[in-house]
């Protein structure tokens, strides 16, 4: 049989599957909450879920109790499979250099399946919430969303020879996990309404059947079998030493200017996913609390309107790359968002929620551009090291971000529900101000030419 090198569909797959999930457990943790405090039946309408508006009515104030406990919950639950994810992201993808690519795609598949599956069983049996966190430890086991973004962008990496193709293909596959995310986030809520919790479920077990079918059988690795598989099996401990050697060896063996560049954009990638996720995953609590109230169809159409803001990401990157550095790209964006958030934060009608994607239409540009200018800095070999610190950066930023944002949205809920998007936008400034050391001094000569695909080999032969 014929294989493939085309990853995106199994990207397109996953990432459909674990949006339209990932909005119906948090309205199912709410739902669940609101029925235990309330000892009733959640109400949810045509127009708007119920929420009461009256400051001084004993309702209002459970109301908002339900919003932090939803909000503390969540967090847990992040926490919960941090940690596994993070050592397996860690171990999988730096091992992908000489083991291929393929395992650290089809282990979050599996993963995900295991965890549709028991929220399937949870929502038809009516089991206790706390069965979560069992899904989410197990889920972080097979490495979850971070593995599987680290090995699929690996995986372009390997077969893109041309440095501007590798910048606009990475663009690419955020676009699709933008777009996708959007569709799912639209359908999510017809879903919901349509077939409800349990059957929705089930469809996404079946979606992640078809992509571990797709991966195994139909994709070829892009990695060849190396010497190193033929060798006699090696001890966990001995694997765990391999690869933080080769991560180690990133590090210790490039010149000081490109290690400095290195740590210098891991950083600046690590604190705009910081503000950028922290900020974003407060939506759905915000939007359904008062004075917008929103139910689950006007949920999905908000997450839906990411998908305008990823389009129009993907053209900023290409229109952009073609005229401008990757650096001023990536200024282009952060501004962007930062213009979103501060709009979220005094959002209070359902027009200007929606509106609030318009100053946000390029704020998805530069999480692709610095993962391409990363992936341009360091050689061939060195693409499964460099993506395995961006995924378990991704992990614990995200963790990080998550925990801290929801139990500061717990804290300032009663009294103004807005400013986390106010703090996000303002953290906003420090990877600006990193940039911005990186064009003032010395470092926008001859190392900021390492930005521009065409040098990148001179300056390694350079620099070597």
């Amino acid at each position: 049989m014929r294989k493939v090198l085309c990853v995106e569909p199994v990207i397109f797959i996953y990432t459909f599957a674990s949006s339209l999930t990932s909005p119906l457990v948090q309205q199912f943790i709410y739902r669940r909450l609101w029925e235990e405090e309330y000892n009733s039946t959640f109400i949810s309408n045509s127009s708007a879920s119920y929420c009461e508006q009256n400051k001084s009515s004993p309702t209002y104030i459970k109301q908002k109790e339900v919003q932090e406990k939803a909000s503390v919950f969540n967090m847990q639950l992040d926490l919960t499979g941090a940690v596994p994810s993070l050592i397996v992201a860690f171990v999988i993808v730096a091992n992908g250099d000489r083991q291929g690519r393929k395992r650290s795609l089809v282990l979050p598949s599996l993963g995900a399946l295991i965890a549709d599956i028991f929220l399937t069983v949870i929502s038809y049996f009516s089991l206790s919430l706390s069965i979560l966190f069992a899904v989410a430890f197990i889920t972080g086991l097979f490495g979850s969303m971070a593995t599987f973004l680290g090995g699929g962008f690996a995986f372009i990496a390997d077969v893109c020879h041309d440095e501007k193709q590798k910048t606009m293909r990475i663009a690419v596959v955020d676009l699709i996990f933008g777009v996708v995310s959007g569709l799912a986030g639209l359908l999510s809520g017809y879903f919901l309404r349509g077939v409800g919790f349990t059957w929705t479920f089930v469809t996404t077990c079946l979606l992640h059947v078809v992509n571990i079918i797709y991966i195994i059988f139909f994709l070829e690795d892009t990695v060849g079998i190396s010497e190193f598989q033929h060798q006699a099996p090696v001890s966990c401990k001995e694997l765990l030493r391999e690869t933080f050697s080769g991560v180690y060896m990133l590090f210790k063996t490039a010149p000081y200017k490109k290690r400095v560049l290195i740590i210098v954009l891991l950083f600046t990638f690590m604190t705009y996913l910081f503000t950028m996720v922290g900020g974003s995953s407060l939506f759905t609590l915000y939007e359904l609390d008062e004075p917008l109230c929103w139910n689950e169809v006007y949920i999905g159409y908000g997450a839906a309107a990411f998908t305008s803001v990823s389009l129009t990401s993907f053209l900023g990157v290409y229109l952009f790359s073609k005229c401008l550095k990757d650096i001023y790209i990536v200024f282009i964006g952060i501004f962007s968002y930062i213009g979103g958030m501060v709009m979220a934060a005094f959002a209070k009608t359902t027009l200007l929620m929606f509106l609030v994607r318009v100053p946000s239409l390029l704020c998805f540009m530069p999480i692709p551009v610095l993962r391409s200018m990363l992936s341009k800095v360091v050689l061939s070999g060195e693409q499964g090291a460099v993506f395995a610190c961006i995924a378990c950066l991704e992990v614990v930023t995200g963790t990080i971000s998550l925990s801290v944002f929801n139990i500061l949205y717990a804290a300032t809920v009663a009294w103004f529900s807005g400013f986390s998007f106010l703090l996000s936008a303002g953290l906003c400034l420090i990877p600006l101000a990193v940039l911005c050391w990186l064009l003032c001094t010395s470092w926008n000569g001859e190392d900021l030419a390492l930005l521009v695909p065409e040098e990148v080999s001179s300056i390694e032969s350079v620099d070597g």
